[in-house]
């Protein structure tokens, strides 16, 4: 097993950082196409597939109901026509909260599910009553067999109807966009997300038979339909978190850093916020080239669901705005819990203000210092990554294990570029 902290030497504010950083598929993109194939009684091709933890949880979870699973380079398969079983593993179903994903196409499948309450990154309160609700709404039944397992139930098999999502809620959209599909009549999402990975999931679905409209809009309607795997192998969708991060590093620190296998239409909010603060990019084809001006502008940023500036880039980009010059602000309107991070940027020598669990005031710019700190979840534990880069000394990162949750290979491809980087 590999260390669990990264050690980096800061570059103490030099901008020499140059090369090219591929980018590898999505990992919210890769979990729903695998939940999804749970639902074809055949076999699933996948490509572009990183080799991250969560994908290979996802893996653990359907071969524990029956299914098989094999990841070969970036090619995934998964046969599914024995799955069988309807109970969610609890240590991996804890581990990250996509797990939930696998309770609609197992209950509209197998006529019933059980899984623990889902686990992942703490961001404040994320509850999974928008789940039960819905599928209450499509004439399923719960039970909670303690306070850690729920059983959803409909031994005939699910109803059509209407979901409001009182709160756009992507892995929601995706779990009853999949589970929609064997229903016995049309169902209606409303305030549906509109990510990306939400429209490939369709596509995908698409690509085997069902009959969906809307999606990548706010309204989708999903048919009663008949699933046959498909012989093409299913592409999934460059990681826009990952090129994000990425491109920050390069507005941080890179001489010339150029991002490949981007697609940039995905990217709007982020490379939006980057003209307004001066950071120098070009766009050609799949690849985005940036580079560290000479000096940043300050900005406010408010997260908001796709296509707004991504909750998931709100911590690395705060450590870019610890380097303008002037006063930024953050909104963070996705998690109440998503700020607790900045305390460890002050720790580094960051002037950041938490004014409630929803704004922080960033003042820059300001120089870090080399700290020894543990990252609370994936996206932060990267953002701490991009801090110690940029610091005046040598860090350790703690946690590197949630890194690799969602970031294949970090490490290497950082160091591609020149970052001196490296596990302990």
């Amino acid at each position: 097993m590999s260390a669990n902290r990264f050690l980096i030497e800061g570059l103490g504010g030099k901008k020499t950082l140059k090369g090219s950083i591929p980018v590898f598929g999505e990992k919210n993109t890769a979990l729903p196409l695998m939940a999804a194939a749970s639902l074809i009684q055949g076999e699933s091709k996948f490509t572009n597939v990183p080799h991250i933890a969560d994908v290979a949880s996802m893996g653990r979870l359907l071969e524990g109901l029956g299914a098989f699973v094999t990841h070969t380079g970036t090619e995934l398969t998964i046969s599914a026509k024995d799955l069988t079983g309807t109970v969610l593993n609890q240590d991996l179903a804890k581990s990250m909260r996509a797990s939930v994903l696998l309770t609609g196409p197992i209950l509209a499948r197998r006529g019933a599910v059980t899984f623990p309450h889902p686990g992942g990154c703490v961001l404040g309160s994320r509850p999974i009553d928008i789940f039960v609700t819905g599928f209450q709404k499509l004439g399923a039944t719960i039970s909670e067999e303690n306070e850690e397992f729920y059983t959803l139930s409909a031994p005939n098999g699910l109803s059509g109807g209407e979901i409001f999502f009182r709160a756009v809620s992507v892995t929601a959209t995706e779990t009853f966009l999949i589970a929609a599909t064997l229903a016995k009549a049309p169902v209606t999402l409303r305030n549906a997300a509109m990510e990306p990975g939400i429209v490939a999931t369709a596509e995908f679905l698409q690509s085997c038979g069902a009959h969906i409209e809307g999606a990548g809009t706010p309204t989708i309607v999903i048919h009663p339909s008949t699933l046959t795997a498909s012989s093409a192998a299913f592409p999934v969708v460059p990681d826009r978190i990952e090129a994000g991060s990425f491109l920050i590093l390069g507005a941080l620190a890179g001489e010339k850093i150029t991002v490949t296998g981007v697609n940039p239409k995905h990217m709007d909010a982020l490379l939006e916020s980057f003209a307004t603060m001066g950071v120098p990019i070009s766009i050609a084809g799949d690849s985005i080239t940036v580079s560290a001006p000479e000096k940043l502008l300050p900005i406010e940023i408010r997260t908001h669901e796709y296509p707004g500036f991504p909750t998931d880039l709100q911590a690395p980009m705060a450590v870019l705005l610890t380097q303008a010059e002037g006063e930024s602000v953050i909104f963070e309107t996705i998690f109440d819990g998503r700020l607790n991070y900045t305390a460890e940027l002050v720790r580094m020598g960051a002037d950041i203000k938490v004014w409630n669990p929803h704004r922080a005031e960033i003042k820059g710019s300001k120089s870090l210092k080399a700290r020894d700190i543990d990252g609370p979840d994936i996206r932060a534990g990267l953002a701490f990554i991009l801090a110690a880069a940029i610091a005046d000394g040598t860090s350790h990162v703690g946690n590197a294990h949630l890194v690799d949750r969602g970031y294949e290979s970090i490490e290497k491809r950082l160091q591609a570029v020149g970052l001196s980087i490296s596990r302990n």
